[in-house]
Parts: C-alpha cells; sequence; structure tokens
C-alpha cells in the first residue's frame, strides 16, 4: 500500500501570502485610500495567481497615480457609457473598445472613465460591466425625439449622454419609416436625427452647434445603412459633398493641434496644419515645413515650404513627397494621427520634382490680397475668399487658391491670412481655417 499512498497523496499546499505583503513586494503603500473597502474582494481569491493579479492592479493605479475604485456593489448603478474620437482614447489610455471608425466606447463612474484595472479589481468581466452601464442608460432614456423646426429630430434628454445613445439603436433606428437616418453628434449632449431629405438641415444644425462652443466630439455626419453604423460617405456632386469634407477635416485637425502639444520638442519642430479654400469650394489641408529645423510632419493634402527667414517657397501636393528620396522620414512613436520625422529640408532642386499647387510667388500675392482685407474698418467681419493667380507651372491641373490660414514662424508671425469658418467653434477660431465662399 506504501506505492500507492505515495501516488495519491497530496503536498501540503503553500499558504497564500496576505495582501500586505504583497502590497510590500510590488513597493506600494498599504495605506492606500479605499482598499479597506476593496480588501473582502482580495480574501474571496483562494489561488495564488489570482491574488498576485488583483494585486497587480492596485499596483498599476498606483503607479499611474490613478484612484482605487469604489466596491462593484456602490458602483455598478452608476456606470455610464460614452463615446469619444479614437485618438483621445488612445491618449488617455483608459479602458475603450472601437465603436466604428473614428470612434471609441468607453464607461464612466461620475467623471472618471474606468480605467481597466478598474474591472480587475471588481472581477467583473469586461461584457458585464458594459452590459450594466448600457443598461443604466437605458433605464435613462424614455421619451421620444423632438421634432425641431427644420424637420429634423433633436433627442429630448439633454443629460450630457445623448451622443452615447447611438450605443442604443432602439432609441433612434425607427424614426423614419423605411429611410436610413443620418445623425449626428457634433458634441456629448446632443443626437441628433434626419432623413436623407432634410441633410442639409442636418449640417446646419452641427455648423451652428459647433459654434456655440461646446466640447466637440464629432462634426462629422453619420449614416446607417442596413444594420452597419458609419461616417457618411458622401460623395460628389452631392451638394452635402463640400461640408462633410470639411466636418471630417475639422475633426482630424482637432487631433493635430492637440497632438502638437505632447510631442516631444527634442524631436523636432511640429508643422502647423491648416485649411485652404478653393474658389470651386473645396478645402484642402495644408501642413507648413519650415526649414531651420527637423519637421514633424502630419498627413496633409498639400505642404507649404518656408525658408527660414520665413519666405514662402511654395505649396506642393503632399502625395508627391515620395518623389525626393534623399528625405527619407521616419514615423513619430505617439498617438492620433500618424506624424513623420524628417531632418532635412528639401533645396530648389528637389522641390521642382514636387507637384506644385502654387508658386511663391503666387503665394506671396495671396498673403499680399488677404492683407488688403484686413482693413481696420473691416475688423472682425468675414470677408469673401481672394482670387489668386492659377498655377502655370504646376505639373498637373490645380484649382485655384483662396487665402490659406494659421501657419506661423518661429517669430509667431502669421503666414497666411486666418478667417474662421461659419463652422469653427469658438475655441478653434484663429486655428487656420478659410472663411466659406460667399461670406
Amino acid at each position: 500500500m506504501g506505492l500507492f499512498d505515495r501516488f495519491l497523496s497530496r503536498a501540503p499546499k503553500a499558504p497564500l501570502l496576505g495582501l500586505e505583503a504583497l502590497l510590500e513586494a510590488r513597493a506600494v503603500p498599504v495605506d492606500l485610500a479605499g482598499l479597506e473597502a476593496l480588501a473582502p474582494a482580495f480574501e474571496a481569491h483562494r489561488d495564488a495567481l489570482e491574488r498576485e493579479a488583483w494585486v497587480d492592479a492596485v499596483a498599476e493605479l498606483h503607479r499611474a497615480g490613478l484612484p482605487l475604485p469604489p466596491p462593484w456593489h456602490e458602483a455598478q448603478d452608476h456606470l455610464l457609457p460614452e463615446l469619444v474620437p479614437t485618438w483621445r482614447a488612445e491618449r488617455e489610455g483608459r479602458w475603450h473598445r472601437l465603436f466604428i471608425e473614428g470612434l471609441c466606447q468607453r464607461i464612466r463612474l461620475g467623471d472618471t472613465a474606468l480605467p481597466a484595472a478598474w474591472i480587475r479589481l471588481w472581477d467583473q468581466s469586461t461584457a458585464d460591466v458594459q452590459d450594466q452601464a448600457l443598461d443604466n442608460l437605458r433605464h435613462r432614456s424614455e421619451g421620444a425625439f423632438e421634432r425641431l423646426p427644420s424637420g429634423i429630430y433633436c433627442g429630448p434628454w439633454r443629460d450630457g449622454h445623448d451622443a452615447a445613445r447611438l450605443l442604443l439603436p432602439e432609441t433612434w433606428d425607427r424614426l423614419f419609416k423605411d429611410q436610413h437616418p443620418f445623425l449626428a453628434i457634433p458634441t456629448p449632449g446632443l443626437l441628433l436625427a434626419a432623413p436623407q431629405i432634410l441633410l442639409p438641415k442636418l449640417v446646419d444644425a452641427v455648423g451652428r452647434s459647433l459654434q456655440e462652443g461646446a466640447p466637440l466630439l464629432q462634426a462629422a455626419v453619420l449614416e446607417r445603412i442596413d444594420d452597419q453604423l458609419m461616417t457618411a460617405r458622401i460623395q460628389e456632386p452631392h451638394p452635402m459633398s463640400g461640408p462633410q469634407r470639411e466636418f471630417k477635416q475639422l475633426d482630424q485637425l482637432e487631433a493635430i493641434r492637440t497632438q502638437e502639444t505632447e510631442l516631444d520638442p527634442a524631436l523636432g519642430r511640429p508643422a502647423p496644419v491648416g485649411l485652404l479654400k478653393t474658389q470651386q469650394g473645396k478645402s484642402l489641408s495644408v501642413a507648413t515645413w519650415m526649414a531651420g529645423a527637423p519637421a514633424l510632419l502630419p498627413e496633409a493634402e498639400l505642404v507649404a515650404f518656408v525658408s527660414e527667414g520665413g519666405e514662402p517657397l511654395g505649396l506642393y501636393w503632399r502625395q508627391s513627397l515620395p518623389r525626393i528620396s534623399e528625405l527619407r522620414g521616419e514615423m513619430v512613436a505617439i498617438w492620433g494621427p500618424r506624424r513623420v520625422r524628417f531632418e532635412g529640408f528639401p533645396d530648389a532642386e528637389q522641390l521642382a520634382r514636387l507637384e506644385c499647387f502654387a508658386t511663391a510667388e503666387q503665394v506671396k500675392a495671396m498673403q499680399a490680397q488677404a492683407a488688403g482685407r484686413q482693413q481696420p474698418s473691416q475688423a472682425g467681419r468675414p470677408q469673401a475668399p481672394v482670387s489668386a493667380p492659377a498655377p502655370s507651372s504646376a505639373p498637373v491641373p490645380a484649382p485655384t487658391p483662396s487665402p490659406i490660414a494659421g501657419p506661423q514662424t518661429a517669430s509667431g508671425k502669421s503666414q497666411f491670412s486666418t478667417q474662421p469658418t461659419a463652422i469653427l467653434p469658438r475655441h478653434l477660431h484663429g486655428a487656420g481655417l478659410g472663411v466659406q465662399d460667399g461670406e
């Protein structure tokens, strides 16, 4: 029987380490605020690895300077979902999940977006926490959409979570019989809807909302086709294709401008981005690359090259930049829009290889015309775009540009005129958008 005893017997389990010992091993204080209330959840774990994973979540929050959560039974009824731009979710590093292109879902408890470590400390699955947040919002979503005088519809709740109700299709998907709805969430507290025939009214409403200065969530209009929600793909010659393009550019501009503030100055000089509008009414994004320091170039349709002394050298199509093989860019490791670091600066021969949008002389003419519009008696009054000579040396046909706005020299002097568009929110006035045609 001694042989069988050896097979059937088990070695005694090692005693489980306590919370204090595990915290000390990770150099975490044992008197963290809120830890005592969570201790029963730790003690419920009877597996050594589970205990270590739980304490690792505490250590992660401590290193990040984040608070511990309240116990699950106190928090669960107060969780709510939210939508944020993808770049913001990446930047802030809280728990998030892709909702649709450009938008991510997060979960909030009061003013705090949930860190992933909170979910681990609660010993809940991510799916269960998501479902709880959605259920909480669903219970707060009684009431029907209001029809505005323009004919479009607006969510009635006005509780700061209207945009998050995109996650509850049952609140809006039956507004228009036999038509897929167009939707807009310019701010977290606003959800707008319209059938296709009233799309211009919806665009107008988004523009007015942005001008009120509330925090921008997403300017671009959305649409639902079958069971799929997506950014509306409004193609030319549809009259709303231009405004939708500008809305998308405004969303991108918001991300790029926030990203600029968090780039390491040792890497180089961020290339500022603005927009210009052609006489044909098409808006184009412009990044200004100034000589004298490495440039951190974001995605843009045009690049304005400027000498170290502030002299414009011309506007060129960004997609033709690979023709200068001597300039090899390096990706910058940062959240949000892609940005490439270039150490050198192209000479005249290299610039000649690029597709020209406007020559240096034409850019100077635009600057002079823009300066002529800024008379003291007209200060603050939007003016119509000033025409510039059509590009004559461009390898490919290019539209005639109106004055460009926003980029600055190292001394802070504006390179181009600044005229806010009608759709521009107040906190971005002067941020580089050209004026609307006809203003």
